[in-house]
């Protein structure tokens, strides 16, 4: 395998497993839910919040922060470690 492909291959791994997206992904996924929630909310559980509409304020809320962290690593992708970074993890003992 030649350096570029191995370049490629941990640079894929790395925007794969990105914690940004996962939790963007789960608020999204929990906004949207609470958010269609809020919509159909009837009028006792809008009295039960002071008449507030809570669901749907926090549904949106919920969206807008995972577009956040959606938008913050579509800006700020992930670097894959360089080979010197590499050697030099190898190179420090780990433990006591």
């Amino acid at each position: 395998m030649t350096e570029d492909e191995e370049l490629k291959k941990r640079s894929a791994a790395a925007k794969l497993f990105d914690i940004r997206r996962v939790i963007g992904a789960l608020f999204v996924v929990y906004g949207v839910i609470v958010t269609l929630l809020g919509i159909f909310d009837n009028q006792s559980e809008i009295d039960k919040a002071s008449g507030v509409r809570i669901n749907l304020w926090m549904g949106l809320a919920m969206l807008a922060l995972g577009g956040v962290f959606l938008a913050w690593q579509w800006w700020r992708p992930p670097v894959p470690p360089t080979d010197e970074d590499l050697r030099t993890s190898d190179e420090t003992p780990t433990g006591t």
